[in-house]
């Protein structure tokens, strides 16, 4: 696993343990997993796009919103369920992208 934080700057801020699917691994450096800094689920996302550019774009739309084929959970809760991507993180937790589960692929994930 690698330890990234990308936002140093900022005192006290939560470390969160990524766990990625194959299909988003190639956007992350063959990464499957990677310890990213972050106070909520968007700042972890901003984190990884600014060191892995273009990443958002396979999980959030151009407006900044979670695209609805994609599933983030928080310690096992879906953060739909939640505050969606201004869910606070907590020092230590777990955090799952998954691509939603149908037919197919979809394009994004195979950009």
């Amino acid at each position: 696993m690698v330890r990234m934080n990308l936002r140093d700057g900022l005192a006290g801020e939560p470390l969160v343990q990524v766990h990625f699917p194959q299909a988003l691994r190639e956007k992350v450096g063959g990464q499957s997993r990677l310890q990213v800094g972050g106070r909520t689920v968007r700042d972890l996302i901003d984190a990884l796009d600014a060191r892995y550019p273009g990443f958002r774009f396979h999980v959030c739309y151009e407006t900044g919103e979670l695209r609805p084929f994609v599933n983030i959970f928080l310690n096992r809760e879906n953060i739909r369920y939640l505050q969606v991507l201004e869910t606070p993180l907590s020092d230590g937790a777990i955090l799952h992208i998954f691509p939603s589960v149908a037919g197919g692929n979809h394009p994004l994930f195979n950009v």
